[in-house]
């Protein structure tokens, strides 16, 4: 099976004279999780949506299988992103939008079966934990190389966090994954490749060791 690598370096960004990003590389590839960790307001999501392209930095180079993309969202099959706030438009059936993105609804109630009663209700008779879920699990079963995550076990059980990242874990053989959350201990464990984003630039971190000596933990 042949690697899809994706890349994103020189990144620049700027909100009113204030950096935010600076010279950020960062690299994810199929059959790799790749964990973006960092304080609030570091810049993690707004690097997730320039990788995505919903935003664009002051410079940037994107680019897939070394090709320069000047927006990756306009490219069949190429990512899909799971946003921090709800995204998907609540009067859309489930069934409208497994057929939107091309996952089969079954699929989705063999890993959880509390959807099974939703197939014809709208998106907006679940709970936020719900919805929440039902979008993080159609953004990673989706037949694309490339999941952006943006906190996906917000406001989901501790049950359902652990059943997504199992999902996490075998969904990676097939196309690469970029993800960060506040529960850190979740990202790293279920990382391959790790990045600290701060003071506007990433270091690649290895050990929770590294999280101390670069202030993210305590000791």
């Amino acid at each position: 099976m042949t690697k899809d690598v994706l890349e994103a370096d020189s990144v620049y960004l700027e909100y009113n004279t204030r950096t935010i990003l600076s010279d950020v590389y960062v690299k994810a590839e199929t059959g790799k999780v790749t964990g973006f960790l960092g304080r609030n307001g570091c810049g993690k999501s707004s690097l997730m949506r320039i990788i995505f392209g919903s935003l664009k930095g002051n410079f940037q180079s994107v680019r897939l299988n070394k090709q320069y993309q000047e927006s990756l969202l306009t490219s069949p099959n190429a990512i899909r992103y799971l946003p921090q706030k709800t995204f998907i438009p609540k009067q859309l059936s489930i069934a409208q939008i497994c057929n939107l993105f091309k996952v089969s609804f079954g699929d989705i109630t063999n890993e959880f079966p509390i959807f099974e009663k939703y197939q014809n209700q709208k998106l907006g008779s679940l709970s936020g934990g719900e919805i929440r879920l039902f979008e993080a699990v159609v953004v990673l079963l989706s037949d694309v190389k490339f999941v952006i995550l943006d906190e996906p076990f917000s406001h989901i059980m501790p049950l359902h966090v652990e059943q997504l990242k199992e999902i996490i874990n075998r969904e990676k053989h097939k196309k690469g994954i970029m993800i960060t959350d506040h529960l850190y201990k979740h990202i790293m464990e279920a990382s391959d490749d790790l990045y600290l984003i701060r003071d506007g630039k990433t270091f690649r971190i290895h050990t929770h060791d590294d999280l101390v000596r670069h202030g993210y933990l305590l000791k």
